[in-house]
């Protein structure tokens, strides 16, 4: 078991909310247990998928069940359980604080006043300096 990896009071707590397996057949190489513990190890490091170590599976499989269990809205049905039932033990606090001191307006969104007309609407506004001249008048003197 790695430093990072579920123990076995975290695992008995989400095996139930995870979805039956269907399929018949082979039993599987790799447990669900070692595919979410390499899904953890994964999200938590911000290693790319390639990197997954060994322990956990083929990286290709252990991407599949994320994907699979995203695609499918399983992760966010997991997490909206244990929300629940944390928060009927009173074991969350919703309050919600905003630190504005981190809060930083774009470079351009700075205030700075504008001096004149902006070169756009002068161009607009005033003819250009040469005379314009039809394509007949090109010779006419």
């Amino acid at each position: 078991m790695g430093r990072g990896d579920l123990t076995s009071g975290q695992w008995a707590r989400l095996e139930p909310l995870l979805p039956r397996g269907i399929k018949p057949g082979r039993p599987q190489v790799w447990t669900r247990r070692q595919l979410i513990d390499g899904i953890r190890w994964r999200t938590r490091t911000g290693a790319p998928w390639r990197d997954v170590p060994e322990r956990y599976g083929p990286w290709d499989r252990v991407y599949d069940l994320f994907r699979r269990w995203q695609r499918d809205g399983i992760w966010a049905r997991i997490l909206t359980q244990l929300q629940a039932e944390a928060d009927a033990k009173g074991m969350i606090t919703w309050d919600v604080n905003v630190d504005s001191t981190v809060c930083r307006a774009h470079q351009h969104a700075a205030g700075a006043a504008k001096r004149g007309i902006s070169r756009r609407n002068r161009l607009a506004a005033f003819p250009s300096s040469r005379p314009t001249t039809a394509s007949g008048d090109l010779g006419a003197d």
